[in-house]
């Protein structure tokens, strides 16, 4: 798949601070803040956050643009209605983390933990996932276009009313998805998932 990589350029080093302006542009980050902050209301742009606990800062109303997470917690961080673009995340924890009506374009999540995620109604224009747990994650009504699924768990996955055509499952684990029949619809699994699925229907197989 062709996507579009973040490239950082003099980015400096910088302490995280609170700020509610137009862009949080051009720094490296890579320790915790001593007390909670707030960025909000800016795009997050041509940054490196390295080795962050999210836990005390507080995301509003921020779109994300050529940026790379690596070694980073954002649980339960709410990332609704915004857009991420050329964004890596490394290594994260993205437990409970809301998209819901994000965008989400040339976007990797790569050793991630995604477990609950919610990419309700989300748009997924060239996203690469691997290596990830997207336990118990909820993709519904989501809008994709180009996606790439590299040994993933997709256990209790929730999909519902999601196009995914060609969309290649082969190498992730599927056991106890939940996903409807329109969803089904020209997706790519191997012969074991196949057997699985079939039985998920309640078709019978006779030896």
């Amino acid at each position: 798949m062709k996507i579009k990589e973040p490239i950082i350029k003099n980015a400096k080093k910088q302490e995280l601070f609170s700020t509610s302006e137009n862009e949080y542009q051009d720094f490296i980050f890579e320790n915790n803040p001593k007390d909670n902050i707030i960025i909000s209301n800016c795009e997050i742009n041509n940054c490196i956050f390295k080795d962050i606990d999210f836990s005390n800062i507080e995301l509003i109303n921020i779109d994300i643009t050529n940026t790379i997470f690596e070694n980073c917690d954002l649980s339960n961080k709410n990332f609704n209605f915004k857009g991420l673009n050329r964004v890596i995340f490394k290594n994260c924890k993205l437990v409970g983390a809301s998209l819901i009506e994000s965008g989400l374009i040339d976007t990797q999540l790569i050793n991630c933990k995604c477990n609950y995620m919610n990419l309700t109604s989300a748009l997924l224009k060239n996203v690469i996932i691997e290596n990830s747990n997207l336990n118990e994650a909820i993709i519904n009504e989501t809008k994709i276009k180009n996606i790439e699924l590299n040994n993933c768990n997709l256990t209790k996955c929730e999909i519902i009313n999601t196009n995914l055509n060609n969309v290649d499952f082969s190498s992730c684990n599927i056991a106890n998805i939940f996903i409807d029949n329109e969803s089904l619809k020209g997706i790519i699994i191997d012969r074991y998932q196949a057997a699985y699925l079939v039985h998920m229907l309640g078709v019978k197989i006779k030896n």
